[in-house]
């Protein structure tokens, strides 16, 4: 139990130091070329302990859907469709703070013990997944002309892929490696409180941010 429990803390940890959520593998450069979309789709959920956590979080979820496979993927539609929305100037307003939202409600409910049936499994996926595809989609934006179609091909490709095998890979772990029979087991309860203790930090920050704005108060 110690051993995860440090483990937990370990990932807390390495993961704090980027508070800057704008994840960009390129070092700022732009994206001209398919592979340069391709890197930084691969890299923007890595790099991001917000979306890398969540992402890890749903393959555990789907886990005890009954669907591993098949559940991750309503995320992954999902957030592709709110990327190439906002790569196109049709982005979701207070995107960080329901990121951040994210994490407290699917690390909240997989702390419960709760197993999700797949039906609100796949909305829940959803639903959170077009706003992180929506920041995703914030670096495509901010590309303009230099981000032609191949590039933005890439981008989508990189970011599909990969999400989508850090969701398997998270409950490949907790299923196989653990050997969690259940929802209700200690190890898949402690994953959901590593998630929500990351979204609560990320929840207070955004609406200290939002209290900050109303007053005036702007760093």
């Amino acid at each position: 139990m110690k051993k995860h429990l440090y483990s937990a803390a370990a990932v807390i940890g390495l993961s704090m130091p980027s508070a800057a959520f704008a994840h960009h593998p390129l070092g700022g450069a732009p994206m001209q070329t398919f592979s340069d979309g391709l890197l930084s789709g691969i890299g923007h959920p890595i790099l991001g302990f917000d979306h890398l956590l969540f992402v890890a979080l749903v393959g555990i979820a789907a886990i005890f859907t009954g669907k591993r496979f098949a559940a991750p993927a309503a995320y992954i539609a999902a957030m592709l469709v709110g990327c190439l929305a906002m790569s196109n100037g049709f982005g979701l307003p207070a995107k960080e703070t329901v990121i951040g939202l994210s994490l407290l409600v699917l690390g909240g409910i997989v702390l419960s013990g709760t197993a999700l049936r797949l039906v609100p499994a796949i909305a829940v996926f959803a639903a959170f997944g077009l706003f992180h595809g929506s920041a995703f989609g914030d670096a495509m934006a901010s590309q303009e002309a230099a981000a032609g179609t191949e590039v933005l091909v890439g981008y989508l490709i990189g970011l599909g892929v990969i999400q989508y095998l850090i969701a398997l890979a998270g409950g490949w772990f907790v299923a196989s490696v653990l050997r969690v029979a259940n929802a209700a087991s200690i190890e898949a309860r402690l994953a959901g409180a590593v998630v929500a203790g990351a979204g609560l930090l990320l929840t207070l920050e955004n609406a200290e941010g939002i209290v900050f704005g109303l007053l005036g108060w702007g760093a």
